[in-house]
């Protein structure tokens, strides 16, 4: 069990730990497969764009917008359509419409009062910007991908978090949904893990490639988490 008085920050992965991005990403795509007389489960939908998006990432860095064009582009080119200049960058636009998890504001709001909050994300500050307004509360500090100009599960971005927190690693803590982009990564750094299952009782692995991996707690809601803290004094 994780021994909570250790910790003076926790760092987040936004999305699918916050935002619920798969949400976003069915909401964006569905209706434009659908244009294209495509008929795609949802499961299939989310294992192509998890695909899609980690080949992506691991070339050359190209901002999150552009991965997102190339995506829709990628899904283009499996299933033989030609996608408009409108639908490449539906995906990228509708992030200002994603929204948080049920449960997210308010324990994020619980959780701020206790530790430091941190945002490690691959994602660009500009689109970020639109759910930090949704999320409703103040980060101690968001690291993208853009500024540190490489993707998730790269060590660089979690050794870059690290030293911009400027605290032992002991004193961190890492929560996240994803056991490929966030919990293995994290972990072989030394650092704590909660891995967020939002996924529990689904099929499949949706929008993150499937892996397996050993957080120190597993929960499935931030819900849960903040009843783990139930002991603290907030």
């Amino acid at each position: 069990m994780i021994e909570f008085n250790q910790y003076k920050a926790i760092t987040f992965d936004c999305y699918g730990t916050l935002i619920d991005w798969e949400m976003g990403i069915l909401t964006a795509l569905k209706p434009l497969l659908t244009n294209h007389n495509l008929n795609l489960n949802e499961n299939l939908i989310l294992e192509y764009f998890a695909a899609f998006e980690s080949e992506l990432e691991q070339g050359e860095y190209i901002n999150y917008r552009e991965v997102l064009k190339q995506v829709v582009q990628k899904f283009g080119k499996k299933f033989a359509f030609m996608p408009t200049d409108t639908e490449i960058d539906s995906l990228a636009d509708s992030i200002q419409y994603w929204q948080p998890f049920a449960d997210t504001i308010a324990a994020l709001k619980l959780l701020k009062q206790r530790f430091k909050l941190v945002i490690i994300s691959n994602i660009d500050d500009d689109l970020f910007a639109f759910s930090a307004k949704k999320l409703e509360v103040e980060f101690d500090q968001i690291i993208t991908a853009q500024q540190i100009k490489t993707y998730k599960p790269s060590l660089h971005n979690f050794r870059q978090a690290i030293e911009r927190i400027n605290l032992p690693k002991e004193q961190i803590l890492h929560v996240a949904a994803s056991v490929y982009h966030d919990i293995i990564p994290a972990k072989s750094l030394g650092l704590s893990t909660v891995w967020v299952n939002r996924r529990a009782g689904k099929q499949g692995s949706g929008a993150t490639i499937a892996s397996i991996g050993e957080p120190d707690l597993e929960v499935p809601d931030l819900q849960t988490l903040v009843n783990c803290l139930s002991n603290f004094e907030f």
